[in-house]
């Protein structure tokens, strides 16, 4: 057999390795079981959700010196806290604050949260300090009036992050990821080829950028407590 005629064999079993092995990991990488398959507020904006993603990591940090990075997130903030030199690839402008902002602690439901300038933010949907921010995409006939949240069936993406204490000293924080298979960017269904490009480049580009920025913030939060420089006199938690 020529070396071109074993191209096809071989992405096949690439293929396979990668949807039966690599797939299932990254889409939980970090979490229990108990996380996998447990609920956590905003899932039941999607009723019917894809493969949801489930990433976590324990942080030596209690949860009140966690949640002033989540509340700083956006391109317009703290940024994301992930690989900036590919999200600015793609034109995002990012930056990661390596402080706690005081002026960006505030957040409230329906508060815009930019990925991308010139793409349409994501919204928050629930809010509960140092414990839970979902945030969502919806279609464009599914807009809330301002300051409401999005009502169920018109979110086709909810994008999660809620911490979890385990004692007084250590926090979980999971991140995950919910989406609505019979709604694509613009709330039309999407097509084989969509769905083709979504798993073979979004997905496990999303998995690299979320692994990123759980770590980076739990080397944040335990940076701060260490230091000193982490305080609970912040606007959230007065």
């Amino acid at each position: 057999m020529r070396p071109n005629q074993l191209i096809l064999p071989a992405a096949v079993v690439v293929g396979i390795a990668y949807w039966s092995v690599v797939r299932p990991w990254h889409f939980r990488w970090g979490a229990t079981d108990a996380e996998v398959g447990g609920s956590y507020p905003g899932d039941d904006l999607i009723a019917r959700a894809g493969p949801v993603a489930t990433h976590a990591v324990t942080i030596e940090a209690p949860a009140e010196a966690i949640w002033p990075w989540l509340a700083q997130l956006g391109q317009h903030r703290g940024g994301f806290y992930s690989y900036t030199c590919l999200e600015n690839l793609l034109g995002c402008r990012m930056r990661n604050a390596p402080e706690i902002v005081p002026e960006w602690q505030h957040v409230a439901v329906d508060d815009p949260v930019w990925l991308h300038p010139q793409a349409p933010p994501m919204r928050v949907a629930l809010v509960e300090p140092g414990k839970d921010l979902v945030l969502v995409a919806t279609t464009p006939a599914g807009a809330a009036p301002a300051g409401a949240a999005p009502a169920p069936g018109t979110v086709f993406t909810t994008w999660g992050f809620h911490l979890r204490p385990v004692d007084g000293q250590r926090t979980r924080l999971i991140a995950r990821l919910r989406a609505d298979p019979d709604q694509g960017l613009f709330g039309h269904r999407p097509s084989p080829a969509e769905r083709f490009g979504n798993a073979l480049f979004w997905e496990p580009a999303h998995f690299a950028m979320e692994r990123k920025m759980l770590l980076e913030i739990r080397t944040r939060a335990e940076a701060g407590l260490r230091s000193g420089a982490w305080s609970p006199v912040l606007p959230n938690f007065r």
